[in-house]
């Protein structure tokens, strides 16, 4: 099927033709992810993460009237193990087929159409042609409108990472502008439109290229509002002072390369374990407590602890 019809679909959709093409670790893509596992045929991921060469979008920065044909290709991806639901009785998978809650039938992809219901029981319905014509301005480009500091950006509004790359007739523009905004300190702030919907984005350089970050909606991020916050309890200076002792003893350059997921690493030992007739031992997880300590003491202990542990 071609790309274009996949982008008309909604990502429940996606996800039931991912299931059905039976593409790894669909429950943990977002729409993006899943448009193109299905464009690629669902094929078993590669042993190490990597940009892959299908670019998910095609269009250009502008910025003045500047203009750098450039593509989008997905920066991250999620590493989790997937599943199949099975019956729990004969192991057999588990079928999700779409019926019509009308006539109890099962109804085919071509006769499937988007509606938005604005009544019980009544929608508005769009044509794939009628959602194209009234697509954002920024459908084919990532519009720069002003320049800021990356520290006035609250990480919250970040939403997905992407590398921007150069057609082979941008490539000396692209590292003008890469040089120029790393020598600025700062960040494009611009709009974009990606999958039917338009977004707010930074642009950033990160080892020598462009990375886009989507972002929400001033209007899609929550208030923060806690009944149990509104109390501002006293905190004496010596608690204060233990507690940015402490921050000091645990504090160390980021090297990402020292972290991994565990919880992911005991899951495939798991598996080859069963698959070699091995018995799992499963060790219960202890419940948090809730029970009220001596913060003062219990700071001293942390720190005590954190210096045992760098000394080691």
């Amino acid at each position: 099927m071609a790309t274009k019809t996949l982008e008309m679909l909604s990502k429940s959709e996606l996800y039931e033709r991912a299931q059905a093409a039976d593409v790894p670790g669909r429950s943990q893509m977002d729409k993006d992810e899943l448009i193109e596992a299905l464009s690629d045929g669902g094929h078993e991921p590669k042993s190490k993460p990597s940009t892959s060469k299908r670019s998910i979008w095609n269009g250009a920065i502008t910025f003045g009237l500047i203009t750098i044909p450039v593509g989008l290709y997905t920066a991250t991806e999620d590493r989790d193990v997937s599943f199949h639901l099975l019956s729990g009785k004969d192991e057999s998978r588990i079928e999700y087929k779409r019926v019509s809650s009308k006539t109890g039938r099962e109804v085919d992809w071509d006769d499937i159409v988007k509606g938005y219901e604005y009544e019980k029981g009544k929608y508005v319905v769009f044509t794939p042609e009628e959602l194209e014509q009234i697509a954002p301005e920024s459908a084919r480009s990532i519009d720069v409108v002003q320049f800021v500091d990356e520290s006035e950006v609250d990480p919250i509004f970040f939403e997905k990472s992407y590398y921007v790359a150069p057609t082979d007739v941008a490539v000396k523009a692209y590292e003008l502008f890469v040089r120029a905004l790393a020598e600025s300190g700062r960040v494009a702030l611009a709009k974009v439109a990606i999958r039917e919907k338009e977004r707010l984005c930074i642009l950033r350089v990160r080892d020598g290229m462009i990375v886009l970050e989507t972002m929400k909606w001033p209007d899609e991020i929550r208030q923060a509002e806690f009944e149990q916050l509104e109390k501002k309890p006293r905190v004496s200076a010596q608690e204060l002072k233990m507690a940015r002792q402490l921050i000091d003893q645990l504090t160390g350059e980021f090297d990402p390369k020292v972290f991994e997921d565990s919880y992911r690493r005991r899951l495939e030992e798991a598996i080859e374990d069963t698959i070699e007739g091995n018995e799992i031992t499963v060790n219960p997880a202890e419940a948090p407590t809730e029970k009220v300590v001596d913060l003062l003491e219990a700071l001293k202990a942390s720190v005590e602890q954190s210096k045992t542990r760098r000394s080691a």
